[in-house]
């Protein structure tokens, strides 16, 4: 069956009859250019995402991994729990850092929120090298409830799939692992860091995990350049009463 022929994202845009109150006509013209742009956008991501979808598997994982969890030792097997697909974030805490990634930090606390929805479909863990103990107070620390810790401070799981360089140093990233009968494989790697940067931007992937910067790319102001999430709000911000 043949696909559907799209129309045109200016012609969807110009169809678009959503007006504010007081807006100009160089408002509306510039938001429907603007909004051309972003429907284009949505078919490149969908595009993108059929491509990552249609991936063929990589290479078995050359061993069952071990971890550290608060239930005891766990497997990367016994991660997927009833699921075939287990997906893992590399957190940057390893045992040179004295408090964690508050990049990573910040993601982790959106998708702590979204866990219940996320492992309806998928397995999800978090993975880092710090202590067990050390990440479950921290997850105490911040309010965590979801989500699944596993310290992989005793495998060589960060050094194989790139979530520790040459030099010991943790590097963020994201793993999707598929399970096939008794054989697991490694399906897809977030690839996008430094070295795929555009001049004038931090290293992002696309699209963007974080929702904090999704939704300050909506603002006249953007991201900035002078402003990162921190790991205590409470400290520096007390309320206000």
């Amino acid at each position: 069956m043949s696909k559907p022929q799209l129309q045109s994202a200016e012609v969807l845009a110009a169809r678009h009859h959503a007006r504010y109150p007081g807006e100009t006509l160089a408002y509306r013209q510039a938001r429907n250019a603007l909004l051309a742009e972003e429907i284009e956008l949505r078919r490149h991501i969908e595009r993108v995402a059929a491509m990552r979808r249609a991936l063929p598997t990589s290479g078995d994982v050359p061993e069952n991994f071990r971890f550290d969890s608060a239930d005891g030792p766990v497997t990367l097997a016994q991660m997927f729990g009833d699921h075939d697909t287990l997906v893992i974030y590399n957190w940057m805490f390893g045992p040179k850092r004295e408090r964690p990634c508050p990049m990573c930090t910040c993601l982790l606390s959106a998708l702590d929120g979204e866990m219940p929805d996320i492992l309806q479909r998928v397995a999800f863990g978090v993975v880092a090298r710090a202590p067990i103990e050390r990440m479950q107070a921290f997850a105490q620390e911040r309010h965590w409830e979801h989500l699944r810790l596993y310290s992989s401070g005793g495998s060589s799981f960060n050094q194989v799939y790139l979530g520790e360089d040459p030099g010991g140093d943790d590097i963020p990233g994201l793993n999707v692992f598929v399970r096939i009968s008794d054989t697991i494989k490694h399906f897809y790697g977030d690839e996008m860091g430094p070295d795929t940067s555009d001049p004038g931007q931090d290293p992002r992937g696309a699209p963007d995990l974080m929702p904090l910067w999704n939704i300050l790319d909506l603002t006249p102001a953007g991201r900035g350049t002078d402003w990162y999430p921190s790991l205590d709000y409470q400290a520096a911000n007390p309320p206000h009463h």
